[in-house]
């Protein structure tokens, strides 16, 4: 009898089993994928090197230039930057590169000696480029001023001279060309390949192209590119006439607009247009110039008029970043704060009723109305009932300071006469035991001291101030309310004669919580009345603020609009 065969299929495995199974699988095949492109991307960067090379120096061979514009060093030294993944890696690609630039050399015509002398240079111009790279643009991130910089400096503009000099050299010894005319025409083409080729391949990152994506976005972006097209191809092919100003205002709005992705490629355009039409001897460079010195001119507009703008596209993506940073910490910021404010409303409101208990208690106890009671024990009730009113009028405070920062406080704006505010304060003050030692007078100054705020608000952000004159000022002996009236404004001054207060303490004094150092003194409080009369008064459409030297007192003063 045979045996029958089960074949085995994820389909049929429970979805514990099948799952990983799928998972495991494309996950495999993920990693074989990015293998293969990796394994094919020297081959295929090498066909690139090998096309620019032989393109380069046909087109300049055609007008009788050597090449002022090296894009296979550019090209090489991004795509090696954006891939590199090792050591072997580095030695592969770095093999790779060199038979493309031999390859490029011999398709041109030039002998064993030349491709060799030109292989060994143009490899030393882009390794040298890649460690500097890696070395001061470690990020590679030109979103940044610093990280354009470095890479401009490093990559572009220093890496090409160790290679202009060994090129300059062997094809004196060679050739007896001119080493000077040969080391500038070698160094201007290699770093204006690796600034604006090796920048435009750095910037093509996801988060760029996303952006592309938009339609808008896309749209303006062919536009200005577009414009920029035409603006370069009329500058610098067209007409023979100095108009390439033209040009940098519209690298400008691309910079704007289109930040570095839009600068870099932008640059591209510019620069084949800039270097190609002065080495066709048309542009703004053409006159009593050879055309080696019309290709010169053509590098030196493109390196020291418009590669500057990839700085300004820099600064401005690094403005960006910032700012969506501040906007970020803001929106986290108001979080934590209403978070805060609910938990102070919330304790305040847990706090109110157990308090309100013990108060009760403690009168009656203090009362004897829960039995006899003795003088300790009389003593002990009085100062049970003096923490616990203590307690309540913290939790009133911190329940007024969470509705204020939640903007559940309303005022009703009114015409309120600020003497008799004042005198009603000062009355109040008198009574409490502190007071019995000073001296309390109201000081008013002219007529029609109106305010327009609210009465009860006002009352009370005067009595903090009177309190906090009290407890801190009472060496003075004296605290003086006054009411003067200034331009279209009722102002307020609380002062004492204490001992005042230095700048420092005068810039924290209005923060929630904050004692100026005397947590551990004698005199009560909790450091959040300043904070709560500072936002009551700014909702009456008002300021506040203090005047103090130290030895001197101190004299805190509010203005609210005149009625």
């Amino acid at each position: 009898m045979p045996q029958s065969r089960v074949l085995f299929s994820t389909d049929s495995l429970p979805v514990d089993v099948a799952g990983p199974v799928t998972t495991m699988a494309k996950a495999r095949q993920a990693a074989n994928l990015r293998r293969r492109r990796q394994a094919l991307t020297p081959v295929f960067t090498a066909l690139a090197v090998t096309v620019m090379v032989v393109v380069s120096i046909s087109f300049a061979r055609s007008v009788g230039l050597v090449a002022p514009l090296w894009g296979a060093a550019g090209l090489a030294v991004v795509v090696w930057l954006r891939t590199s993944s090792g050591r072997m890696y580095d030695y592969s690609f770095g093999a790779m590169i060199a038979v493309g630039l031999a390859a490029g050399n011999f398709l041109v015509g030039n002998d064993t000696l030349h491709t060799l002398m030109f292989t060994l240079a143009n490899m030393l111009d882009i390794v040298v480029a890649v460690l500097m790279a890696r070395r001061f643009a470690p990020t590679l991130n030109l979103a940044t001023v610093t990280g354009a910089t470095r890479f401009l400096l490093g990559a572009a503009l220093i890496a090409p001279i160790p290679s202009a000099v060994f090129a300059s050299t062997m094809l004196y010894w060679m050739d007896g060309t001119n080493p000077l005319l040969s080391a500038q025409t070698w160094w201007f083409g290699h770093a204006l390949s690796i600034a604006i080729i090796g920048s435009f391949g750095l910037s093509l990152t996801k988060r760029e192209l996303a952006r592309l994506r938009a339609p808008a976005v896309a749209l303006e972006a062919a536009v200005l590119m577009a414009l920029l097209t035409v603006g370069g191809w009329v500058v610098f092919v067209h007409l023979d006439v100095q108009l390439s100003f033209l040009i940098l205002p519209i690298l400008l709005l691309i910079a704007v607009r289109l930040r570095m992705l839009g600068v870099t490629a932008a640059l591209l355009i510019v620069t084949i247009l800039a270097v190609g039409g002065s080495m066709t001897g048309h542009g703004p460079f053409t006159g009593d110039f050879s055309r080696a010195d019309q290709a010169l001119m053509g590098q030196l507009l493109v390196m020291l008029g418009y590669l500057p703008v990839m700085l300004v596209a820099a600064l401005l993506e690094e403005r960006d970043r910032l700012s969506d940073r501040a906007k970020l910490g803001q929106v986290r910021a108001e979080k934590a704060s209403a978070a805060k404010s609910r938990l102070l409303a919330n304790v305040a409101h847990e706090i109110k009723s157990p308090v309100g208990g013990i108060i009760g208690i403690g009168d009656l106890w203090q009362g004897g109305q829960l039995g006899p009671v003795n003088e300790t024990q009389a003593e002990m009730a009085a100062m049970l009932v003096k923490t616990a009113r203590q307690v309540e009028s913290l939790a009133h405070d911190l329940l007024d300071v969470a509705r204020a920062e939640s903007g559940e406080v309303s005022v009703e704006l009114r015409p309120t006469d600020v003497p008799g505010v004042l005198e009603d304060v000062r009355r109040a003050t008198a009574l409490r035991p502190e007071a019995d030692t000073l001296k309390l007078e109201v000081v008013t100054e002219g007529d029609g001291l109106v305010a327009l705020a609210d009465s009860q608000r006002l009352n009370q952000v005067v009595t903090n101030l009177a309190s906090n004159a009290v407890k801190y000022g009472a060496s003075g002996g004296i605290v003086t309310f006054r009411a003067s009236r200034v331009h279209d404004a009722v102002r307020i001054e609380v002062i004492d004669l204490g001992p005042g207060l230095s700048a420092e303490k005068q810039a924290q004094l209005f923060e929630p919580f904050n004692r100026l150092g005397l947590d551990r003194s004698t005199i009560e409080g909790h450091g959040i009345g300043l904070a709560l009369a500072k936002r009551l008064v700014e909702l009456q459409g008002g300021s506040i603020g203090v005047v103090s030297q130290p030895g001197e007192g101190a004299t805190f003063w509010i203005e609210l609009p005149a009625a």
